[in-house]
C-alpha cells in the first residue's frame, strides 16, 4: 500500500506514519520517494492504533511488536501484553473512580449554589 492508501485504511496522516517509522514502529519498503507499506506494515499499525487507543505507551507498543519475532510462538508476546494490560486496566479504573468522584461533588457544588442562588432571587423578590 502506498502512505495515502494506509492514511485512507487507518484514518491517520501522513505524519503519523513518518513518525511511526522514525520510531521504528513500521519499516515501509522505499522505491525511490515512495513508501510502500507490507502486510505487515498493516497489521503493526493496527496493533499500534489499538494499543495507543487503550493507552500503551509507543516504547511498550515497540517492545510487544518486537517481540513477535522471539521463537515461542508469541507467548513472550502475549504473557509481557497481559502484564501491561493489567497494569492499564488498573489505571484507568482508578481514573474513572477519580472522576467519578470529582463528577459527584462537581454536582454537589452545583445544587449548593442553585440553592444559593434561587435564596437570593427570592429575597431580592420579597423585598421589592
Amino acid at each position: 500500500m502506498s502512505i495515502r492508501e494506509m492514511c485512507d485504511a487507518f484514518d491517520v496522516t501522513p505524519r503519523t506514519l513518518r513518525f511511526y517509522e522514525s520510531k521504528e514502529l513500521l519499516f515501509p519498503k522505499r522505491e525511490g520517494q515512495k513508501r510502500l507499506f507490507t502486510k505487515r506494515d498493516r497489521a503493526r499499525l493496527k496493533l499500534i492504533i489499538r494499543g495507543k487507543r487503550f493507552g500503551f505507551s509507543l516504547e511498550e507498543i515497540r517492545q510487544l511488536l518486537d517481540l513477535y519475532h522471539v521463537n515461542d510462538q508469541q507467548q513472550t508476546q502475549m504473557n509481557r501484553t497481559l502484564e501491561i494490560a493489567h497494569d492499564r486496566l488498573s489505571d484507568l479504573q482508578a481514573q474513572r473512580y477519580e472522576m467519578d468522584s470529582a463528577i459527584n461533588d462537581l454536582r454537589e457544588q452545583i445544587k449548593w449554589g442553585e440553592k444559593i442562588a434561587a435564596s437570593v432571587n427570592q429575597t431580592r423578590k420579597a423585598a421589592e
